[in-house]
């Protein structure tokens, strides 16, 4: 191996290795070399075929043209690498003084609005919130609050049933009957949740959100009652509606009464609207939760909340509320 061939070798793979005008170029480049049927590897295996004396300087020589091929395509691979992301940075730069993309932020669902409005409204006339199961029994759901036993709501077509007995619930006032047997008298809660009922309409969905309150403590009446439920329709709307009551029949209330308010009616005129039923608590219901209904009085309202939600947002279909159209739902964001 004479030491003009190795400088031979070694100026042919410099001029390959500078022109190479990209990376997948330079990397046949280097296959071309020092792969394992490359030049410079076909060299040191002829090796063994030069005279003893001759073959360690020149083993020596090809190694260290080895490592200086190595050195130049790392060096060109580093060049092609720059060029490439200074060509990135001419063609995808980001023009700085353009608009910033708007990020939609969301927010929370119009009843899930109403519902913490109306809380906090009631929680601020020293009212508290009470939970119970969606999924009760008879007991609870029925009996205890003195429906009769044939009457309408326990029919199949207006409650979901399922095999063993259980329901789903029709409203949230075994939340009070629980209430009153675990926390005692004298109590104020509220017990807001979801509740179903087979009907579905305009007005009317199969599973919807209902607010109930409950108070029992001594020489409670009717004025306390319609205190409280005129300072809610105030504080609700904000601002001061006229209010009556009517007299209606709960199966866990007696007296009972819907309540309407004076609401402007489409066309302008002035008209009045039912938005709850209230009442007296049942003698009944008090003694199966073993209150003394003799020393004890109590009320009881229950509303809608989807209801209320209709009124303050001016909103026509219910069913608009579990579309989730994002048109509908960005204007409570």
């Amino acid at each position: 191996m004479l030491q003009t061939d190795i400088d031979t070798l070694l100026e042919q793979a410099r001029q390959q290795v500078g022109t190479a005008a990209d990376l997948d170029t330079l990397d046949q480049c280097r296959v071309a070399w020092l792969g394992k049927t490359g030049s410079v590897t076909t060299q040191l295996k002829a090796l063994g075929a030069l005279p003893p004396e001759q073959r360690r300087q020149a083993g020596q020589r090809i190694n260290a043209l080895k490592v200086e091929l190595q050195d130049l395509l790392n060096a060109r691979r580093e060049q092609l690498h720059d060029q490439e992301l200074d060509r990135q940075l001419q063609h995808e730069r980001v023009d700085i003084s353009l608009p910033g993309r708007q990020r939609f932020q969301g927010g929370l669902h119009p009843i899930t609005r109403m519902r913490n409005r109306m809380v906090d409204i009631f929680t601020s006339l020293g009212f508290q919130v009470a939970d119970g199961p969606e999924i009760e029994d008879d007991e609870h759901n029925f009996e205890a609050l003195n429906f009769p036993a044939q009457h309408p709501a326990r029919a199949m077509h207006d409650t979901f049933y399922f095999p063993d007995g259980k329901l789903l619930r029709t409203h949230t006032s075994p939340v009070q009957i629980r209430a009153m047997r675990e926390q005692g008298i004298p109590l104020r809660v509220i017990a807001p949740g979801r509740v179903y009922r087979s009907d579905s309409d305009q007005t009317h969905a199969p599973m919807f959100n209902q607010l109930e309150g409950l108070l029992v403590d001594e020489n409670i009446s009717f004025a306390d009652l319609k205190g409280v439920l005129q300072q809610f329709v105030d504080c609700l709307f904000e601002r001061h509606l006229e209010m009556r009551l009517r007299p209606s029949y709960f199966p866990f209330t007696e007296p009972s009464a819907e309540v309407d308010i004076a609401w402007q009616q489409r066309d302008g005129s002035n008209g009045w609207l039912e938005v709850l039923g209230c009442g007296m608590v049942h003698p009944n219901v008090l003694e199966y939760c073993g209150v003394d209904s003799e020393r004890y009085t109590g009320y009881a309202f229950g509303m809608g909340i989807e209801r209320f939600a209709m009124l303050r947002y001016g909103v026509k279909d219910l069913r608009q509320f579990f579309e989730n159209d994002l048109g509908f739902l960005e204007q409570f964001a």
